[in-house]
């Protein structure tokens, strides 16, 4: 018999009644049943029910140990009573009778709780990071990933590209973020860093001959963090494909991620890659607000600045003389009642703005007709109930409905679509300003009126991202986006306004997140010189921060593209997680502290004696 198990904890069935067994794993929960004592064995496989009576040798033992206790036990299998199978455990239909029992590992009192998954405070969460693990949810993520990255790894092999590894030491890139800098002792004064991605690499590649790359790469960032963003490193799904266009990369990425998804969905829908929409940028913003949507809720917001202009509604027609400005409206059918559009107003003042004009539509009332024909309540009730006026007609209502009138307020109901028992919502100002907000208003709305359907994937490609943006302040124009990427048009593109040339770059979204993003290259020298120019990288700069890439370029480098998707970003949607930690094994807190083994920590004096690096205090 094996030293520990001849079986995992879910592998016994009614066919092993009567047999001797061992089995190791961790005490789950101890019941006590009167002179009975029944213990739940955990193990990485499942549970099985054990049990000792006073007739056990083993009894004494159980009945000191305490929950997570590591231990062994050898039994017979029995089958349970009819009326005590457990249908829910694939063990369900046995336990076994404990004849003997060792501690393999004991355990002091517990910090977290494992059994019965109760919340608890993140810090404790993470510091014991090894007990939350054992729970069932947090393990089945694990497990959730790593077949994840099996499935992609799979996928990818079978589309015909191989997989390749770049280094994880090399120099310092502009990549959108911070790098993380290694000091070198050999080279005392330099440093390298930690890849925000493989991207230079991965390009290398394609010139050097290779067709169709691919790797489950780490990136490393120094990033602020976010609920949906880890902020140190991170996993993605990198690829680069030689001779295609923008397309092509859609065409042999995108059945690998919807295959991830329907796998491991859990019987969500996901809709075919072949009905991926192509959103542009900018389209997306004026719809959306953002530019990862969310296309499970169909409200799609509107312009709908000339109903305002010249109007009655003062606050709006005056931010209309001002250049740059318009007025969006968000539709909401359904939310046509003041209780709702009140709730709405707290929710966009709750973001730090004044509030949300809107506009309901109802059955008109006794107190509309009185005021339209300017006759007292009284007197409209009688012509209503004398039949001389129905109140079949609708009505608009609310503050910004009575400032700008009937007319109007009409109009925008037809533009909408709307119709009785719905609603809008308006904001205003540069769309800068209020994309942001409008964003979030749009998801709330359609959160509260049960718009958005949630058993399903919804995936669209965001493609035309401007490849430059200027600081609002100082008006310096910088990368918007990957500075690798192909402008639009070529060098021609890069002769006139920097803000209206376009590049070859694309985001996949998926029900509100990022889940993708990717460019066609820039693989030509002087486009790539022109570009950084712009920027504000003089010639020499590029030479110094990306000459091994340019003077590849000079040897015959073949058009290429590519993407990363974000593992631990698919892994949270695919797990139905709100934050990207419930799918890494050991994430950092948000403030980027590694509370299980103690990162960052402060460097010895020997050791910043050994790199000649010194320490300053603190401001």
């Amino acid at each position: 018999m094996h030293a520990y198990r001849t079986h995992s904890c879910a592998e016994l069935r009614s066919s092993d009644v009567g047999a001797t067994v061992r089995l190791s794993g961790w005490v789950h929960r101890i019941r006590d049943h009167g002179g009975v004592l029944f213990i739940d064995l955990r193990d990485h496989y499942g549970v099985t029910q054990v049990l000792a009576d006073s007739d056990s040798a083993a009894f004494a033992a159980i009945e000191k140990l305490r929950a997570e206790t590591c231990i062994r036990i050898e039994g017979g299998v029995k089958a349970r009573d009819a009326a005590l199978v457990n249908p829910r455990l694939p063990t369900g239909e046995i336990e076994v009778y404990v004849r003997a029992m060792d501690v393999l590992g004991g355990a002091d009192d517990l910090p977290l709780p494992v059994f019965g998954e109760p919340d608890y405070p993140e810090e404790t969460r993470l510091a014991y990071r090894f007990l939350d693990l054992r729970r069932e949810g947090l393990h089945a993520n694990m497990m959730l990933r790593s077949n994840v990255v099996r499935s992609m790894r799979e996928r990818m092999w079978a589309t015909g590209f191989t997989e390749f590894q770049t280094p994880i030491i090399t120099a310092s890139s502009p990549e959108g973020a911070r790098d993380f800098l290694v000091p070198s002792r050999l080279h005392p004064g330099k440093f390298y860093a930690l890849p925000q991605a493989p991207q230079q690499f991965k390009q290398l590649i394609m010139v050097s001959g290779f067709d169709k790359y691919f790797q489950i790469a780490p990136c490393f960032r120094d990033e602020d963090p976010r609920a949906d963003r880890s902020p140190t490193d991170f996993y993605q799904l990198d690829v680069e494909m030689s001779f295609v266009e923008q397309q092509d990369v859609f065409d042999a990425v995108a059945p690998v991620i919807a295959g991830v998804f329907e796998e491991f969905g859990g019987g969500r829908k996901v809709d075919a890659p072949e009905s991926w929409p192509q959103i542009p940028f900018a389209e997306a913003l004026r719809k959306y607000g953002t530019d990862k949507p969310d296309l499970r809720n169909p409200i799609e917001m509107q312009v709908v600045s000339e109903h305002f202009r010249g109007s009655g509604f003062a606050i709006f027609a005056k931010l209309l003389e001002n250049e740059g400005t318009e007025i969006r409206a968000i539709p909401a059918p359904g939310g046509g009642s003041r209780k709702f559009c009140d709730r709405m107003n707290a929710f966009a003042q709750a973001q730090g703005l004044p509030g949300m004009g809107y506009i309901f539509w109802r059955k008109k009332t006794a107190d509309a007709v009185a005021q339209e024909l300017s006759i007292t309540v009284q007197a409209a009730r009688a012509k209503i109930e004398n039949g001389e006026i129905s109140l079949e007609d609708m009505e608009a209502a609310g503050p910004l409905a009575k400032n700008i009138g009937p007319e109007r307020t009409e109009a925008i109901r037809q533009q909408l679509g709307l119709g009785e028992g719905d609603a809008a919502f308006f904001l205003g100002g540069k769309p800068a300003q209020f994309e942001g907000v409008a964003a979030k208003a749009r998801d709330e709305i359609g959160r509260e009126l049960k718009l958005i359907d949630t058993d399903r994937f919804a995936f669209a490609w965001i493609v035309d991202f401007p490849m430059y943006e200027a600081d609002p302040e100082t008006g310096k124009v910088d990368f918007s986006h990957n500075p690798f990427s192909m402008p639009q048009g070529g060098m021609d593109a890069l002769k006139g306004d920097p803000l209206a040339v376009k590049g070859y770059q694309y985001d996949l979204a998926c029900n509100g997140y990022e889940i993708l993003s990717g460019a066609i290259r820039n693989h030509t020298p002087e486009i790539m010189y022109r570009a950084f120019e712009i920027a504000g990288y003089p010639a020499s700069e590029v030479d110094t921060r990306f000459g091994g890439m340019v003077r590849a370029f000079r040897y015959g480098a073949p058009p290429h593209g590519g993407c990363a998707a974000g593992i631990d970003r698919i892994v949270m949607l695919l797990a139905d997680e709100a934050n990207i930690r419930q799918g890494i094994m050991f994430p950092m807190t948000q403030r980027a502290e590694d509370l299980l083994l103690g990162a960052p920590s402060a460097p010895t004096n020997e050791q910043l004696r050994d790199l000649r690096l010194r320490v300053l205090p603190k401001e």
